[in-house]
């Protein structure tokens, strides 16, 4: 399975008033098919077991180099496994090659679902994520909050794990005079679903930045406070 090979299977259930749809809500120039993700999910799930893991990276850096949305949701989606084997280095260094690249929450959000899996595959990468944060750009920047999700959702931590929550915290907390929407979204999105598991985190984080955040943002992040 190439790229070309790929990209044509995704064209061949292209939908131009979707596409048209799809570009305004979107609201970044690039091309658009019109295809729903569960045929995206279809043919992922096709050439995910017709190839070995270096042949899903190979594929999966095509399909994002071509910039078609769909194509860069379908490389994402190749990539999402919690086990990767015998390695997933190249697969983590792909993914983390496109972070640079993100411009829009959609297909940043699928391509950090896939960094989520690396990341918790191998917990020392947190040193990489850690270096986004000091970024100039907007999108790297959110990416770190955006793949440690999963340090939100222990409900029985390990010690290493309560400190890789608190070092996530320390990142938020030096978001905070950032008050660009997308970031402000992305810290509430964190602390909203820390306070799930950890509420104690979750309200002294709140009272010690709450004042400085914008207000939808501290709202989110309460919301499931109890």
């Amino acid at each position: 399975m190439t790229p070309d090979d790929a990209l044509a299977l995704l064209e061949a259930d292209a939908n131009h008033d979707k596409a048209t749809e799809m570009a305004r809500y979107h609201k970044v120039e690039r091309p658009y098919l019109g295809v729903a993700n569960p045929v995206i999910d279809a043919h992922v799930k096709d050439w995910r077991a017709a190839l070995d893991v270096p042949g899903r990276v190979a594929l999966a850096k095509g399909l994002w180099d071509s910039n078609i949305h769909e194509a860069r949701v379908a490389a994402a989606k190749l990539l999402t496994q919690a086990r990767l084997r015998p390695d997933d280095g190249d697969a983590w260094a792909l993914i983390a090659s496109w972070v640079p690249d993100f411009d829009a929450w959609a297909v940043a959000d699928h391509a950090a679902i896939a960094g989520q899996k690396r990341l918790v595959a191998d917990p020392t990468r947190l040193d990489e994520v850690e270096i986004w944060t000091r970024s100039d750009h907007l999108w790297t920047r959110r990416a770190a909050l955006v793949m440690t999700l999963p340090w939100t959702k222990q409900n029985f931590p390990k010690p290493a794990e309560l400190d890789a929550r608190d070092r996530i915290l320390g990142w938020a907390a030096s978001y905070v005079p950032d008050q660009e929407w997308f970031i402000q979204k992305a810290i509430a999105w964190w602390l909203r679903d820390l306070s799930k598991h950890d509420p104690d985190r979750v309200r002294g984080f709140l009272e010690t930045h709450g004042e400085a955040m914008k207000p939808f943002a501290r709202k989110e992040a309460s919301r499931y406070l109890p």
